[in-house]
């Protein structure tokens, strides 16, 4: 069984780690108790999205490139075809769709 909590951990820890920062550095920049975040880290503790959000604030990294790379862990864990994934992008059609909806009003 794929735990989210556990991909969640080893991508903060791996943003942590690039950032060259300590566990004490971020858990003091994102106002969490130290031996908290060591264990969502861990993936033994679910955290809530208000400190997921200040984590990454501490990280200086947007929640949205965190949420993703967990995304894509979870993917590559349960096989999934990278042509069956949803695409990041709107195709060009629907966009100016969208524009041109936007400008009549």
């Amino acid at each position: 069984m794929v735990l989210v909590r556990q991909e969640i951990g080893d991508v903060l820890r791996d943003y942590r780690l690039q950032k060259a920062m300590t566990l004490r550095q971020v858990a003091g920049r994102a106002s969490v108790a130290l031996g908290y975040l060591s264990e969502v880290e861990r993936g033994q503790k679910e955290a809530s999205s208000e400190i997921l959000a200040s984590v990454a604030e501490a990280l200086e990294t947007p929640i949205s490139v965190i949420m993703r790379e967990v995304g894509d862990r979870l993917a590559v864990i349960e096989g999934v075809e990278a042509d069956s994934v949803v695409p990041d992008t709107l195709p060009d059609e629907l966009v100016a769709e969208f524009d041109a909806d936007l400008a009549v009003r």
